[in-house]
């Protein structure tokens, strides 16, 4: 990997979305503040903002490389991640809207590892138009729920808002999450047939 890509600039942004989410975290320590929600905020959508720009500016500048294609899925998975755990761990994500933040964690880990088994048998698996979809509700949703109550006193349906949401992401989840799998065991029942 020539030093030029790694230091490209949309790599540079995939670093600043790692980075960004222990400052995140930090925010969302004190969730009663409603100044350090919307800071969280803030960092949450500059965050999302180089998820889109990263991919754009690689494929237009012809600067796509290996460590950018390594860290682009870890960091949006990290971000995310990291933003639920939070959110629970402080009580805007509660009762059954858990299950929504379960479903798109386990989705999240059951992908990863589909995607590393089928990375060495060499097979690419696209992402769909419903997978990007999905990533959008589900950074959508993140962020109304991370304005929660200091959103609550602009708008008073913010939290409602981002918990409706949060459940059309877990929905789209499920369904992208079902197609990854079914490519998955396809290939593997391919992999174990005996051969002639």
């Amino acid at each position: 990997m020539r030093r030029s890509h790694a230091w490209s600039i949309p790599n540079i942004l995939t670093y600043g979305r790692l980075l960004a989410v222990p400052a995140l975290v930090a925010c969302l320590f004190w969730p009663g503040e409603h100044l350090m929600r919307w800071l969280a905020l803030a960092i949450f959508v500059a965050a999302g903002v180089t998820d889109f720009l990263d991919g754009y500016l690689a494929r237009a500048w012809a600067q796509q490389s290996a460590i950018g294609r390594m860290l682009d899925p870890i960091a949006d998975k990290v971000l995310v991640a990291a933003s639920l755990l939070m959110l629970v761990a402080d009580g805007d994500i509660r009762g059954w809207a858990l299950w929504a933040a379960i479903i798109i964690l386990c989705r999240e880990i059951l992908v990863s590892g589909l995607r590393e088994f089928l990375a060495e048998l060499r097979v690419s698996v696209p992402v769909s138009t419903v997978a990007k979809w999905k990533t959008t509700l589900q950074l959508v949703a993140i962020g109304f729920l991370i304005a929660g109550p200091a959103g609550d006193r602009v708008f008073s349906g913010t939290s409602t808002v981002g918990v409706i949401l949060l459940w059309v992401a877990a929905l789209l989840t499920l369904y992208t999450g079902w197609d990854y799998l079914r490519a998955g065991l396809r290939h593997m029942v391919d992999e174990d047939r005996p051969g002639p």
